[in-house]
């Protein structure tokens, strides 16, 4: 019973703000089943026959998966991507042009 006690007291400010705020979770169960398919491609990227293959694998898939949490379509993106890219877009400003960019 102790260490119940002990557990609780020791994460009581979480408690509170859990109680606090009808929208904060009890748990992570939502958020780590949303990024479950990134965790996944990038351990599929680990048998991609190769280490620079398995990392471009990676971050494509990353990119692809970060499209998909964001609402945005993949090949939407990914082809307004690499039209900007073939149309002289800036390689020191690629950032500008991820997914996570345009999301809100």
């Amino acid at each position: 019973m102790a260490e119940a006690i002990r557990y609780t007291t020791s994460r009581w400010d979480g408690l509170v703000r859990f109680i606090g705020d009808g929208r904060i979770e009890l748990d992570t169960n939502t958020f780590e089943r949303s990024i479950r398919p990134l965790a996944l491609n990038r351990k599929n990227a680990l048998f991609a026959g190769s280490d620079e293959g398995g990392d471009n694998w990676a971050v494509i898939a990353t990119l692809i998966e970060s499209c998909k949490l964001g609402g945005i379509n993949p090949n939407d993106w990914l082809a307004q991507t690499l039209t900007a890219l073939a149309n002289g877009h800036p390689a020191n400003r690629v950032h500008e042009l991820m997914p996570w960019i345009n999301v809100g």
